[in-house]
């Protein structure tokens, strides 16, 4: 999605993923001829060809998340940002490390271990001789999706002075990232660059419009549209009341969250209607799967939301090929980067550090 999201300003000579699901679904759409199967602790510099402008790093968020255990970038998942870390340590030694880096992530990255991982994934770009900054960027300014990520743009040397604010500014620079920053010793703090971009545009569609008219899963029954509606709060309820009063046809996204009550856990069922479906996950099963909520006066109708829907909350047109199964496809979908926000992350800084990185030096 990072490859789709870049476009055609950028020619992708090397891939990686160990995930069979989406090294199947990324050859389907680009060939196989750069792509690299397999963990990136296997990869060696010298598999990467010539000298890249960027290497783009979404590195796995499972231990970062705040839905997650946490255990940090040393943990074997989202350790693999050494393994990619190694790679670009190998290339400039070699006097071909790439000029720019990106690195995505769940907003977990900023405060993993009371911020310790933040720290020193910062520490290692300093001491690497690259200006940095975070962004933190929601899909929702582009796509009908809830999906704040973290992104760290890193230049070797100096950032060009017209891409460098004077300070923070939202609300790409929000108060995770400056605590973040204020968290940074001083000497890897004089590395940090507060990266001057324009405010992300006002989005234009809602989850209605993402809807498929006919969807590939089946509609659940009464029984269980009626059980879905069992689970709601009262203020759940209401909410949903007012919806079927106000007479006009909605869509809602649904997920079934775990909630204490009283001291005790209770399994909830919680909709929204603002247009905006939650951010999507990387199910196992049917019970992690957002569920789509039909409103049209009294009648109520509920189901699973499809893969390709969810493609669409992520951007992909509709011709990307997706695995045949909803499960896998929801797994790649969810697991990926919304592909609008690299776009336009791409037009307004990526595109124009690569630019000014290749610009003769007087």
């Amino acid at each position: 999605m990072a490859r789709l999201g870049l476009g055609d300003a950028w020619r992708v000579t090397f891939a990686n993923d160990m995930d069979r699901t989406k090294t199947a679904a990324y050859a389907a759409a680009f060939g196989a001829a750069h792509l690299h199967a397999g963990d990136v602790w296997d990869v060696q510099a010298g598999d990467l060809p010539g000298r890249a402008d960027l290497a783009w790093a979404s590195f796995p968020c499972q231990d970062l998340s705040l839905a997650g255990a946490r255990a940090g970038l040393d943990a074997p998942r989202s350790g693999a940002f050494w393994g990619f870390w190694r790679l670009m340590e190998g290339l400039a030694q070699e006097g071909r490390g790439p000029r720019i880096l990106a690195l995505e992530n769940v907003t977990g990255l900023l405060t993993s271990r009371d911020g310790r991982d933040f720290s020193a994934l910062a520490t290692v770009l300093a001491d690497a001789g690259f200006a940095f900054g975070a962004l933190q960027i929601d899909a929702a300014h582009f796509v009908p999706q809830s999906r704040p990520r973290v992104f760290v743009i890193a230049v070797r040397g100096a950032a060009p002075a017209a891409l460098r604010a004077a300070g923070p500014a939202a609300p790409l620079h929000s108060e995770g990232v400056i605590a973040a920053h204020a968290r940074l010793d001083a000497r890897t703090a004089a590395h940090w660059v507060w990266w001057r971009l324009p405010a992300p545009p006002r989005r234009n569609t809602s989850l209605a419009d993402i809807v498929e008219d006919a969807p590939a899963a089946c509609w659940h029954s009464a029984d269980k549209t009626a059980r879905l509606r069992a689970m709601m709060s009262q203020r759940q309820r209401q909410k949903l009341h007012d919806m079927q009063a106000g007479g006009v046809p909605a869509v809602g996204a649904l997920f079934r969250r775990v909630r204490v009550e009283y001291g005790a856990k209770v399994q909830r069922a919680e909709v929204r209607f603002d247009g905006v479906a939650g951010c999507l996950r990387t199910p196992a099963g049917g019970s992690s799967r957002q569920t789509l909520l039909f409103v049209e006066g009294d009648r109520v109708r509920s189901r699973l939301m499809t893969a390709r829907e969810g493609a669409r909350l992520m951007g992909l047109p509709d011709d990307y090929p997706l695995p045949a199964s909803q499960t896998q496809g929801l797994h790649l979908v969810g697991d990926g980067v919304a592909a609008p926000v690299v776009r336009w992350l791409s037009a307004n800084l990526l595109e124009p550090l690569a630019r000014t990185a290749r610009a003769p030096q007087r």
